[in-house]
């Protein structure tokens, strides 16, 4: 079936699973708010069984009824001039973009970008359109901290915007846009401003996601900070510090490349944004210069953390061989003297004397304990 029959059975579908339509999304979206919020992008959870998430169409702010399918709904549209349509997306393959593509005129190359995904963030124009790739990041909930564990899960939304149409295409497991589309509706006189209004909403949620990523890691940083500094901080698994240098790397990854995009959308002209809206957009790239500055602090900590638990470790085997040595010296004494008097010689000095034997004793247990005592009083045992 082509794209454009499956967004029939969004804004036409009478009945699936018991829910009718846009009203049944309407229904979850209220029982989410009640409970656990339902990501209908999931595959294995949406009710639609396709990759549209969501197509719905705005004038002046506020949310219409349903046209019959999307090339109603853009004619509908471009005819009076006034709206937009926002189709919503997650991981559609080649077949069932083309028809989209085809609808809006989209870039070969953009359409590619959205299909195969795995691109850096970036904000590239073809003719009237706009095309952006943000880089999503959710903070992996763990008991504790090990070696193998996963601190962040990464994904990628990217984002067409034209005059009159916004589209989605999100990959990955998270980052559900279903709360933004909530909180927006929920304002009219941001949504009147056209589709510059849900990019920035879009790029300020990312961000947002952002910090609140950083803000988790800085718990297990502390927790790994606090378990090295801890007296017995040299049996610290290395692992746990190398794991979190891995996972915020990829948190780096994600992150910096951003801070070019945005200042393109904060500060160059385009068509697609107003200038009023523009300003907006410096304000979401003040949150992630926070956010870049967090990770880099978490990176020289972490070295810092790593070198301080190599100079543990290096002490306490320093501590080691000094009791190590301490011991053979001491044994090195009774060593010594049974040695010589080992040997099966018939002229030794004593050799037959009555209080040989306890003489002999007698020097080895003093020269022991004098040796315990000086090594002991110099923190050696």
């Amino acid at each position: 079936m082509s794209m454009a029959g499956n967004l029939r059975k969004v804004t036409g579908l009478r009945k699936v699973g018991g829910l009718r339509g846009v009203g049944g999304l309407r229904k979850v979206a209220r029982l989410a708010r009640r409970g656990t919020r339902v990501d209908l992008s999931h595959p294995a959870r949406s009710p639609l069984g396709s990759s549209v998430v969501n197509c719905v169409t705005y004038r002046e702010g506020v949310r219409q009824p349903p046209g019959r399918d999307l090339v109603d709904s853009v004619k509908r549209i471009r005819k009076t001039g006034d709206g937009f349509v926002w189709l919503g997306l997650h991981e559609p393959t080649e077949d069932e973009f083309a028809d989209i593509a085809d609808l809006f005129g989209l870039h070969p190359l953009a359409v590619e970008d959205a299909v195969h995904a795995h691109q850096r963030p970036k904000v590239e124009r073809y003719d009237q359109t706009l095309f952006a790739v943000f880089k999503t990041v959710c903070y992996v909930e763990h008991t504790e901290l090990t070696a193998t564990s996963e601190v962040v899960d990464t994904g990628e939304i990217m984002v067409f915007v034209g005059r009159d149409f916004v589209i989605t295409v999100r990959h990955g497991r998270h980052g559900s846009l279903g709360p933004m589309r909530e909180e927006l509706e929920s304002s009219p006189e941001q949504l009147a401003q056209g589709p510059a209004a849900v990019l920035h909403a879009l790029a300020d949620h990312v961000v947002d996601g952002y910090l609140e990523a950083t803000d988790a890691v800085q718990s297990d940083i502390d927790q790994v900070e606090t378990a090295v500094f801890a007296p017995d901080g040299a049996r610290t698994d290395p692992g746990r510090i190398y794991q979190l240098k891995r996972e915020l790397l990829e948190l780096k990854r994600a992150v910096v490349p951003l801070g070019r995009p945005l200042q393109v959308l904060a500060t160059q002209p385009m068509r697609v944004i107003a200038p009023e809206i523009q300003a907006y957009f410096r304000d979401v790239d003040d949150h992630l210069k926070r956010a870049t500055e967090q990770i880099a602090a978490f990176d020289e900590l972490l070295n810092s953390i790593l070198q301080a638990h190599l100079a543990q470790v290096t002490v306490a085997q320093n501590e080691d061989m000094r009791k190590i040595t301490a011991w053979a010296a001491v044994i090195a004494v009774p060593t010594m003297v049974c040695g010589m008097y080992g040997m099966n010689f018939d002229h030794m000095p004593e050799l037959h004397w009555q209080f040989g034997y306890p003489m002999v004793m007698s020097l080895i247990a003093v020269a022991c304990v004098a040796l315990y005592r000086g090594f002991r009083r110099n923190g050696w045992l």
